[in-house]
Order: structure tokens, then sequence, then C-alpha cells
């Protein structure tokens, strides 16, 4: 079987640490029961930024969020950036497609509605966590077509 290889952006990874109970966390964990997750200096630098903002302060320590990025990198594999994308409404957000593309992810799953717009994007399945979470349910194929699966 081949390695399945996914994209999960900031907003579903700060989901994960902030709710480990919630759908994205859920999505997170499904993911890597069944394959590695994908990230690239960029998205890894994204989530170090947003992590560190000072309205997290309440929730969690600098010393929490220190080993919440590292544990992030020891379960990820960074890839390097093989291909520019200039796709989004947000560029901002073509980092997230860049890395799936790269890496020859088998999805992209996101919170945010300028990357879930382009699903699917050259092939590329884009997926809300819920969506995803469906698609796990049972191992059935990710498709392009609307809605994520065959």
């Amino acid at each position: 079987m081949t390695e399945r290889r996914w994209v999960f952006d900031t907003t579903v990874l700060m989901g994960r640490l902030l709710n480990p109970g919630g759908v994205p966390a859920q999505a997170l964990n499904a993911g890597l029961d069944v394959g590695v997750m994908l990230l690239s200096d960029a998205t890894y630098a994204e989530l170090a930024d947003v992590l560190m903002r000072p309205k997290f302060d309440p929730y969690l320590s600098g010393q929490d969020r220190a080993r919440l990025l590292e544990a992030v990198a020891t379960v990820s594999r960074r890839v390097s950036i093989t291909r520019a994308v200039r796709a989004c409404r947000d560029p901002r957000d073509d980092k997230f497609l860049e890395v799936a593309l790269s890496g020859r992810a088998h999805a992209l799953v996101s919170g945010d509605a300028d990357l879930l717009a382009l699903h699917p994007y050259l092939g590329l399945a884009i997926l809300t966590p819920r969506d995803f979470l469906a698609a796990n349910r049972g191992d059935r194929e990710f498709s392009t077509e609307p809605g994520g699966t065959k």
C-alpha cells in the first residue's frame, strides 16, 4: 500500500492544539494513524508565528508552545518546495498548495474558505476536517469530485 501523505493547514493544526477533542483534532489524529503529515519551512513558520501570538498566552505557556512545535516537527515530514503556486484568492495560502503538490499529498485538509474554494486543484482533494474524516472511514479513495471521496 502506498504511504498516505496529508497537508493540514494552520487552522486545522491550531484547532487540534486548542481543542483536543474537536473535529480538527480527530481529523489530524486519523491522518497520522494512516499516513504522514507534510509541511514546508513556510507552513511550519506560519504555525510558529500564529502559536506564539499573545492572544494564546492565557491558554498555553511559552514552554508548552515550544513543546507543541517540537511535536509537530517530530510527527511530520519536511518537504522541499519544487514548484511555486499562485492560485489562491489569498496568496498567503498558496504555501499549503505548494507543499501538497511538491510532496505529492493525497489531500489538503483545511478550514480556510479560500483553499476549500479551489477543490479540486490539479487533482488534489482539498477537504474540510469533517469531510476528511468521512473519507477516512472505511478507507475510501480520495477523489477530485466535489465532496472529496469516491
